[in-house]
């Protein structure tokens, strides 16, 4: 079908243009010719027969005569094995001087699955840190947040879960990425060998803004048609308030009524729709999630941290370069844990219950109380627990990291002084040397 050629646009603000046209749905796609050269731009509002549209490009160099043709279709990528190890732009055009992948185009940014089609989440997914494994599980097809500051390591962290996850396939979507961040991460997986499983998309702070939105639905997008050929896959998405930084920005230029410390009235929604892509799809595969989001002045109550709270299933909380015991929770782990090893709920709860002692002895101590030979203990407890099991260089098993707890135990408490149960005791004790 010939699609209409408009050649009279009425405004240009920043990268924003407004012209008048019928038949044209909300979030179609558009070329913009202008003497710069050819520009996609995707319609972000439609008053009446007014359609605005976001220019991938940037409006710099458009002018009013320039032509608007309308294509009929939303934003595609194409869908294949072909895109595993390849690294593409938020566009999803190659940034990997790979060629480019027109075959089996699929649409991006459709609805999430029916609930009818889900499955009750089961299945553990290691990544061999003990934060994570011991004592907040991730679980297949969960939804989580990363909170953390400027700062912390949350890239390294999400480059260490790339490369050991026990998945198929890892899809990872950088929103605002530094370009250091962005070519640490490449380095890594090639050097590890794991960006034969991954598939990469960019939005790099240099790059179009409107590509920063169009991450998490590209990734998404192929990570839903690879999870329903029964895959197993993980989205790794940094950083989701760049995400809605981007989505500020618009509604600023489209002269939006701000809400909350001037972000849209629709973030929830609009953070809700891309984490609860999240599934297990009944006789297929899965999508897992796990999005950083950093927190402006480590404020959990700023707009972006608070509203995903209400969609995700839990968080982690980085600090110090550590996922903090406290604060951080995986809600799901409860449908895991109880089928990895007799001991580790058990474990899990015993051990964080004498780290919230050690924590209160560290205060006694800093006010300057006598310590008891009961404070001393749980102060080598403490010590070797953050050195052995909450750095986050440490890189185990789950069954090792068990082990390990253990031998923390016995080293610092006497069988009793532990609170957990006999026949535990009797079983997974260290032997004396």
């Amino acid at each position: 079908m010939m699609r209409k050629v408009y050649s009279n646009i009425d405004q240009i603000v920043g990268n924003v243009i407004t012209v008048k046209a019928d038949d044209v749905k909300y979030g179609e796609l558009a070329e913009v010719k202008s003497s710069h050269g050819t520009s996609l731009a995707e319609v972000i509002r439609l008053a009446s027969e007014e359609v605005s549209l976001q220019v991938f490009s940037g409006g710099r160099g458009i002018s009013t005569g320039d032509e608007v043709r309308f294509l009929g279709r939303s934003m595609q990528v194409s869908f294949s094995e072909n895109l595993l190890g390849r690294i593409f732009t938020g566009g999803g055009q190659p940034r990997d001087n790979g060629p480019a992948l027109s075959e089996n185009m699929i649409e991006i940014g459709g609805p999430s699955v029916n609930p009818a089609k889900r499955i009750i989440p089961r299945n553990m997914i290691r990544t061999g840190i003990p934060m994570i494994d011991v004592f907040n599980s991730l679980v297949e097809s969960q939804k989580l947040p990363i909170f953390s500051v400027s700062g912390e390591p949350y890239n390294a962290l999400l480059a260490r879960i790339a490369m050991q996850a026990e998945v198929d396939i890892i899809i990872l979507g950088g929103c605002g990425l530094k370009y250091d961040d962005y070519l640490y991460f490449k380095d890594t997986l090639e050097e590890g060998g794991a960006l034969s499983r991954t598939i990469f998309f960019v939005h790099t702070a240099a790059d179009p803004i409107v590509e920063c939105l169009q991450v998490p639905d590209l990734c998404l997008a192929v990570a839903e048609n690879f999870g329903l050929q029964g895959k197993r896959v993980l989205v790794l998405l940094t950083d989701m308030t760049n995400f809605s930084d981007a989505l500020k920005e618009i509604a600023i230029t489209m002269e939006q009524v701000p809400s909350n410390r001037g972000y849209p009235g629709d973030l929830y929604s609009q953070l809700a729709s891309r984490y609860e892509k999240a599934v297990d799809f009944e006789g297929a595969g899965s999508v897992t999630i796990l999005a950083v989001t950093t927190m402006p002045g480590d404020d959990v109550t700023h707009p972006v941290p608070d509203n995903t709270g209400y969609i995700t299933e839990g968080q982690f909380y980085l600090r110090n370069s550590r996922i903090e015991p406290f604060g951080s929770l995986s809600r799901l782990k409860q449908l895991v844990n109880d089928k990895t090893r007799d001991d580790h709920r058990a474990l899990m709860d015993g051990m964080i219950k004498l780290y919230a002692q050690f924590k209160e002895t560290l205060e006694k101590k800093a006010m300057g109380f006598r310590m008891s030979d009961w404070d001393t203990k749980l102060l080598k407890y403490g010590e070797r627990f953050e050195h052995d099991l909450m750095d986050l260089s440490v890189n185990v098993p789950l069954e090792e990291a068990l082990d390990i707890g253990w031998e923390i135990l016995s080293d610092c408490f006497d069988r009793q002084e532990t609170g957990l149960r006999t026949e535990l005791l009797d079983k997974f004790w260290p032997a004396p040397d």
